[in-house]
Formats: structure tokens, C-alpha cells, sequence
């Protein structure tokens, strides 16, 4: 008997191990092991009294089909808590894989995403195979002798009735009764998901006919009392914790102080504050959309909705008032379809700023390069029409290293200049082992993205254009070690422009308040048009919150 009974424990073992699987990383600790599932008892006692034959078979391959989708969408849980501070959408995420997979080749290499690929897949394979071992283990008790079926059965009813009495008492340190959440309720999870597929799909129509609706789009007087060049600059992985985050706090504001202090002698003003950005950690087209059109977009669902919806965004509505629009792109590496219908006359893209220089690792080019390259393609003396542009940087992007540095602006060229810093240092899979190393590199590559902005307003100061400077989103959780959605916002450019902002609550100078107000970032699309419109619509489009959930947090 000694045999049998050890492959029953082993089968057991292995479906408690796939039933206690965690969806976050704070419940990757030895102790989950200890947690129980209800699951269990209901899974041996199904296989152990369900007779030999065709039933029996198909409830094998449905429960083993279940448990391996149940590893991957656990898996995928835990991966974008890691990385967006949130859950996974099986509608609106799976775009993120291919994302993911190019992000992961230029931090460790193509081999190496390769292997690692073929080993999850392994896994997998490995996984559902072991667990169709199990099964039949279990279901093998079904032939034996009457009594060991019933005792097994007995013992499996009088586990799960006390894991119910467990549960129905509270667990410590649970939020209530029946939501312990060490439980791994597998069975919870993929009823969570399939709600929020629904959810989604659902979301998805209301937000077409939502963003169908715009008092500004008959408006043809917009942004009349704008006399130069808007640039809008999205500081990659720019969030509260330069602000807020002891470790970042020090250096970045510090830079800021610098920059505002050689600013305001050149005569150039300057307001910040926060603003809540709709995604963590990643996806920074999502903060771009929200930017633009005015609309709360926090999923490719919704992404998806306004691209179709025909809204127009705020370059739509400056292109109307005469401005020439454009988008500076620099990690564009790939076809961006999606373009056509952003408002953008111009696209600059990796291929076409002209950077002939090494990448750094994911990063294409830096910061300063495309400053420069806005310059020469965009801003030269031959345009007839004020500039109204997008800039999406690229340096303060992981994997942060190498960090370049600012050069003589006369001196960048093609780029080529850059090449040794590009070589510097060690590469991505070395510094990625050591999560301290990781938070170093990411507070240098912020600094540098501050310092090349600054330096840019700085080279333009006698004649500065509109520029609205913010983050697109925090860092990853574990870099950015602050849990909120907030970002900063500075507004620079000559005096009668800035003043034209001090309706939105914003601080004078490049270090917001502390108790500042934290606008949500779909407000700001709508804030621009009325601050620099002279007669615009009486109500601007109100944004569309998630169903059940606070709009901007």
C-alpha cells in the first residue's frame, strides 16, 4: 500500500501547489503553502467516487484544461502586478505579450527571451502533463474496494467542511468573512476574469458612444490666444516618487531647483503641479490618448474605442486653428497605424530623426538627440505655421542603463557622439539582478531626462515656446516605490501664457505644493482649450468614469 498512498500525496500535493499559485508578488512567501483551498476536497472527492469511463475522462480533460488556463492567468496576474501595479484584462492585455516580448529582447537579448519563452512553455506542458498524471491517480480509486472509495471520500467531505467553518469564521487579518485572501480561491479568479471580460466588451460600447460627444469639435476659434510654438513633453517613468521617494527625492529635486533658478534669470515662468495618470508602471500611449482626447482611456478597450470613435483630439482641434501638428516618437520602432487618426500631420519616428548613433540597449537614441531633432526637422526657419507637438522621450525608459549625458548642442550631429556613453557600464541582465541597482540606474535616467528638457527651455529662452512638461506614468511598483497614479506637470514658456494656467491650482515654479491638487489627467485636454480659447463651448465633454469605479484613481 505504501506505494499507492505516496503517489496519492504526490497527486494532492501537486493540485494544492496549482490551487495556491499567487496573483500577487506580496503572497510569494513559503507561508502560502500553508493556506488552504477549497478546491481540494471537492477535486479528490470528484475524481475518487466518479466510476471508469467516458464521464470520467472528460471531467479529467476539463479539469486539467482548467487548471493550466488557471497557472497562465495567474501567472499573467502576477507579471502586470509587477509591472502596472494591477490585474490582467483577458481582453484588453493580451496586445501587452508582444510589447512585453520586444521590452524583455532589448533588456536581456533575443537568445535569451527565446529560451525563456520555450521555458514557460515547457512549463506549461511540464505542468498540464503532471496534472493529468494526478488526475488519473485519483481516479483510480474509483476501481478500487467500496470502503477505500468511501473513506476517501469521507476524509475528503470533512476537509472542506472545515475550510468552510474556517472561512465562514474570518481569517486574520482578512478584510471580511468569506474574502480571506490567502485562500486561493482558483475557482474565484477565473469567475473574476470572465466578469471582467464582460465588463470590458460592456465598457467598450458605452465608451464609443461617449467619445462621439464633443462641444469643441465645431469650434473654430480654439487656442486663438496662443502666439508661438506648444510642445508637449511626456517624461517617460516621471512620477510623484521624484517628489515624494527619499531615494529619488534628493537629486531630482535639486535639478529642478537648478533649472528653475537659470530659467526665471532668463525671464521665462514657470508653474507645476500632479496629475493623476490613468496606468502604472507602463503603457504610456494610454496616458498620451487620455491626454489627448479628453477621456478617461485606462485599457486598450477603451483605446480601441476612441481610435474608432472619430473624436477629435486636442491636435485634431489645433490643426483646425491653424497650427502645423505633429508627433516626435523616438521608440516608435514598428508600423503605428493608429496615427492616422490621432490629429498628427507629422510623424517622426525612430527611423526618421536621423540618429545614427548606437542604441542604448532598448532605449533608440537619447533624450537630447530628439530635442535637437525637433529643432532641425520642425522648428527650422522655413515653417509657415506655429508648431503644435507631441514629444515622447525615451531615456527615462527601462531597462535605464546606460544613462547618457548632456553634450554641447552644437556638437550632437547624427548622434555618433554618444556612442561611448552607449557602450557604458554593464549591460541590462547584469544590473537587473539587483533591485537596488535598478532603483540607482532608474533615478540617474530620470535626472538626465529633467536635465535635457531644462537644457532644451534653457536654449530657447529668448524666445521660448509654450511647453507643457508631465510625466506619462510611474514606474514599475518595486522602482518606484509609491503606490499612487500621480505624475508631475510643469508648465513653462514666457509670462503671459503661464499666467493663463493659474486657474488649475498649479504651484509657481518647477516643484509643485505638496497639498497641491491632483488633477486627473482627461481634465487637461479641455483645461488647455478653455485657458487659451477666447469663447469656447459653455460645457466641455465630461469624462467617462469605469463603471463602478472612481474616475481618476
Amino acid at each position: 500500500m505504501t506505494g499507492p498512498v505516496v503517489r496519492l500525496l504526490i497527486a494532492a500535493a501537486l493540485f494544492h501547489v496549482v490551487l495556491v499559485q499567487p496573483t500577487h508578488p506580496d503572497a510569494l512567501r513559503w507561508g502560502t503553502l500553508a493556506f488552504f483551498p477549497l478546491e481540494l476536497p471537492v477535486i479528490l472527492l470528484g475524481l475518487a467516487v466518479l466510476r471508469p469511463g467516458t464521464a470520467q475522462r472528460l471531467v479529467r480533460v476539463a479539469l486539467v484544461g482548467f487548471l493550466t488556463l488557471m497557472v497562465v492567468l495567474k501567472g499573467a496576474d502576477y507579471a502586470l502586478h509587477i509591472a502596472f501595479a494591477r490585474g490582467f484584462n483577458p481582453v484588453s492585455d493580451l496586445i501587452l505579450i508582444e510589447a512585453g516580448l520586444r521590452l524583455l529582447t532589448g533588456t536581456i537579448g533575443g537568445v535569451q527571451t527565446v529560451l525563456a519563452v520555450l521555458a514557460v512553455l515547457g512549463g506549461l506542458v511540464v505542468t498540464a502533463r503532471g496534472l493529468w498524471w494526478a488526475t488519473g491517480v485519483w481516479a483510480g480509486l474509483a476501481s478500487q474496494r467500496s470502503q477505500l472509495r468511501m473513506a476517501v471520500a469521507a476524509a475528503a467531505l470533512v476537509a472542506f467542511g472545515a475550510a468552510l467553518v474556517d472561512v465562514a469564521q474570518g481569517v486574520p487579518g482578512s478584510p471580511a468573512p468569506f474574502d480571506p485572501p490567502g485562500m486561493a480561491f482558483t475557482t474565484r479568479v477565473g469567475m473574476e476574469r470572465f466578469t471582467l471580460a464582460r465588463a470590458t466588451l460592456s465598457d467598450f460600447r458605452a465608451f464609443e458612444r461617449a467619445a462621439a460627444m464633443d462641444d469643441w469639435a465645431e469650434t473654430d476659434t480654439a487656442l486663438n490666444l496662443i502666439d508661438r510654438d506648444v510642445i508637449i513633453v511626456f517624461v517617460e517613468s516621471y512620477g510623484r516618487t521624484s517628489f515624494d521617494t527619499a531615494l529619488y527625492a534628493d537629486l531630482h529635486r535639486a535639478t529642478l531647483a537648478k533649472g528653475e533658478a537659470r530659467l526665471a534669470a532668463r525671464g521665462v515662468a514657470m508653474a507645476s503641479g500632479f496629475v493623476a495618470s490613468p496606468t502604472r508602471g507602463g503603457q504610456s500611449w494610454l496616458a498620451h490618448a487620455t491626454f489627448a482626447n479628453g477621456l478617461w482611456i485606462d485599457g486598450q478597450s477603451r483605446y480601441g474605442a476612441v481610435l474608432a470613435s472619430g473624436r477629435q483630439t486636442l491636435f485634431h482641434i489645433a490643426a483646425a486653428a491653424g497650427f502645423q501638428t505633429a508627433a516626435v516618437m523616438p521608440q516608435i520602432t514598428l508600423d503605428w497605424p493608429e496615427s492616422t487618426t490621432m490629429g498628427f500631420e507629422t510623424i517622426l519616428d525612430a527611423s526618421s530623426l536621423g540618429y545614427k548613433g548606437l542604441p542604448f540597449n532598448w532605449v533608440t537614441m537619447p533624450d537630447q538627440f530628439t530635442y535637437a531633432a525637433l529643432d532641425r526637422q520642425l522648428r527650422g526657419p522655413a515653417r509657415v505655421r506655429p508648431l503644435f507637438v507631441q514629444v515622447a522621450t525615451g531615456t527615462s525608459h527601462a531597462p535605464w542603463v546606460p544613462v547618457p549625458d548632456l553634450v554641447p548642442w552644437d556638437q550632437i550631429g547624427d548622434g555618433q557622439i554618444f556612442n561611448p556613453m552607449a557602450t557604458a557600464g554593464d549591460p541590462p541582465d547584469v544590473v537587473w539582478r539587483d533591485r537596488d541597482r535598478v532603483r540607482a540606474q532608474y533615478r540617474l535616467a530620470v535626472d538626465y531626462a529633467l536635465r535635457a528638457v531644462l537644457a532644451y527651455a534653457e536654449r530657447h529662452a529668448e524666445d521660448p515656446p509654450l511647453m507643457i512638461v508631465l510625466g506619462d506614468h510611474q514606474a514599475a511598483g518595486f522602482v518606484a516605490l509609491e503606490d499612487r497614479p500621480d505624475v508631475p506637470m510643469h508648465v513653462i514658456g514666457p509670462a503671459h501664457l503661464v499666467e493663463r494656467v493659474a486657474q488649475w491650482g498649479l504651484t509657481p515654479g518647477l516643484t509643485p505644493s505638496d497639498d497641491a491638487p491632483v488633477l486627473p489627467m482627461d481634465s487637461l485636454r479641455d483645461l488647455v482649450l478653455r485657458s487659451f480659447t477666447t469663447d469656447g463651448p459653455t460645457a466641455a465633454q465630461r469624462m467617462l468614469a469605469p463603471p463602478g469605479a472612481d474616475p481618476h484613481l
